[in-house]
């Protein structure tokens, strides 16, 4: 008799191929599609008001890529939003929503700035007045989180509510402290004390590109790693694949909630951190980014992955610097990028509602459970 050796045949490794391949394709589409379809909706809505497309969106790409200045003020606004992509992806990766970054970035950055420049007074290293900073970021960030996460954990309750709910309350807060405890005497307008320039994070390789790039490049790759190649990435993953599973499994489940939200908290706290202590210095009254809710769809877009967020975030800082001086050119509101990230939010939601009702007719009931 002949043994059988256990290889697939030519034609079944071809077909597992082929069907990773579709599979890839298929991925790619949903990611990129949707922004192609975002784009032509924004150049229709640019004809409208008068203005070439072609026309806009090379002076964004040309501003926010083709010239040494756009590129490097492109990659440090990179920075910031990278943590925030980190502290998504820990949280949507385990089945949970903190959409309550806003509030913890802002808080961060607010601590971090009351710690930084104190200390920078007092004629502390600078590498320890960093650290002292981030860390103090981090640390609100986690800590904003912390009520949210019991009462998900322990009271079941939906933290889409309670984070959002702990955002507006911290974005608040941290005017409130801007404008009554750590405001700086010697300005008229409420501000916290400025770090000095020369004493921000170090530009990266002789330019002006702030170290936060290099630290938010690290912080996904860690995150993306932690989460996909490690056990206690698996542990999270099943945790949102299956809470009920999980508790089978005997995982603890309520605690590793805390510990998601706790640290997806403290990577946007550190994000605020690093927009102070490497771009702005200070954090005004009433100065809120919101990146955050723009960070979400790009996350979403990349499928959750580490190196996708990279490439959308890079995307996304283009048209963020680029649009700015296309805006003062051509006479386009300054918030038009905005526009167009929440026609891509409405668009990334469509497609998802349709590849979901695809995958129902293709394989019936794998929506369920």
């Amino acid at each position: 008799m002949r043994r059988h050796t256990g290889s697939l045949p030519a034609s079944g490794i071809a077909s597992v191929v082929s069907t990773r391949w579709f599979y890839w394709l298929a991925g790619v589409g949903l990611s990129v599609g949707p922004v192609l379809i975002a784009l032509a909706i924004t150049s229709a809505l640019l004809m409208i008001m008068d203005v070439n497309p072609l026309e806009y969106y090379g002076y964004v790409v040309q501003k926010g890529l083709l010239t040494p200045s756009g590129l490097q003020a492109t990659l440090t606004r990179m920075g910031p939003l990278l943590l925030i992509g980190a502290s998504l992806i820990v949280a949507f990766r385990a089945g949970l929503w903190n959409l309550g970054g806003d509030g913890q970035f802002l808080l961060g950055a607010v601590i971090a700035a009351a710690v930084a420049a104190p200390l920078d007074h007092l004629g502390t290293p600078v590498w320890l007045t960093w650290c002292a900073a981030l860390l103090a970021g981090a640390l609100v960030g986690g800590i904003w989180a912390i009520l949210p996460a019991m009462l998900k954990a322990w009271q079941h309750i939906n933290e889409i509510i309670t984070t959002l709910m702990m955002s507006f309350i911290g974005i608040s807060l941290a005017n409130i402290l801007v404008k009554l405890v750590f405001t700086d005497p010697a300005t008229t307008v409420p501000e916290t004390r400025t770090l000095p320039y020369a004493h921000r994070l170090p530009a990266l390789f002789g330019t002006h590109v702030s170290s936060g790039l290099l630290i938010g490049l690290v912080a996904i790759i860690v995150v993306h790693v932690m989460m996909t190649r490690t056990a206690l990435g698996l542990r999270l993953r099943t945790v949102g694949a299956n809470p009920r599973a999980a508790l089978h499994a005997g995982l603890p489940v309520g605690w590793l909630t805390i510990a998601v939200l706790a640290l997806s908290a403290s990577l946007a706290g550190l994000a605020g951190a690093v927009d102070v202590l490497g771009i702005e210095g200070n954090v005004r009254a009433d100065w809120n980014p919101a990146y955050s809710l723009l960070v979400v769809p790009l996350v979403f877009l990349a499928r959750f992955n580490g190196f996708g967020t990279v490439a959308f975030v890079f995307v996304f800082s283009v048209l963020s610097i680029g649009s700015e001086s296309a805006a003062r050119r051509m006479g386009i509101p300054n918030y038009f990028t905005l526009v167009t990230v929440a026609i891509l939010l409405m668009v990334l939601g469509l497609t998802q509602m349709v590849e979901q009702r695809r995958r129902q007719r293709t394989w019936p009931g794998t929506d369920q459970g």
